[in-house]
């Protein structure tokens, strides 16, 4: 007797289920401004707010597509700044580590950015050297432009030669420029790591 009721009350749980499932609704505004229900998410209802009625015709759920992607993609945005900042930190930390392993002391610094500034000065006096050398090849050649000014037409050669040397002359001047320039990146430079050198070590 037992058996038969409790198979009776598990067939009637089967049947109340659907019945149960029909009582939920989907309810939406279309983009045509109308409203519009179903047991299921209509048509009309794709990627539109879409509010979730219980049989009492309450709202349990309201779905908004808009706004979950909005809130991903806020989600997405702050997690690549949190990724960001990690590995500004932990750049930070291997250059302050490297500053560290590279240096003893202030000493060390200033000895490294004498260094740099006379490899500085080298090139520069080596760029320059090559400047001066190119416009004496340069005064020759105008030397040479003398002899054909009663209208005889110079030689392709020494028109190339001119060409050539003033090209030179110019890619040594603006190379001279930077190695200047590059005194001030120099200092600065070693200015920021005499400065990171005594906030890691703790001195004034």
């Amino acid at each position: 007797m037992l058996l038969i009721r409790m198979a009776a009350l598990g067939a009637a749980v089967a049947l109340a289920a659907p019945a149960a499932a029909q009582t939920q609704t989907y309810r939406c505004i279309g983009k045509d401004g109308k409203k519009y229900y179903s047991s299921t998410i209509p048509p009309q209802c794709v990627g539109r707010p879409v509010e979730q009625l219980n049989k009492q015709g309450l709202v349990v759920r309201r779905i908004d597509p808009e706004g979950d992607e909005k809130a991903r993609a806020e989600k997405a945005a702050l997690l690549a700044k949190k990724l960001e900042a990690e590995a500004a930190h932990r750049e930070e930390r291997r250059r302050n580590q490297a500053l560290l392993a590279t240096y003893t002391s202030e000493k060390d610094i200033e000895d490294a950015r004498a260094r740099a500034l006379s490899d500085n000065r080298k090139a520069a006096r080596d760029v320059e050297t090559r400047i001066e050398t190119a416009r004496k090849r340069r005064a020759g050649y105008d030397k040479e432009l003398e002899f054909y000014k009663g209208g005889a037409k110079p030689p392709a050669k020494l028109a190339d030669d001119i060409r050539n040397t003033e090209i030179e002359i110019q890619a040594n001047e603006e190379l001279l420029a930077v190695k200047k320039k590059e005194v001030t990146q120099i200092n600065a430079r070693y200015d920021e790591d005499r400065k990171r050198y005594r906030e890691l070590t703790g001195k004034k």
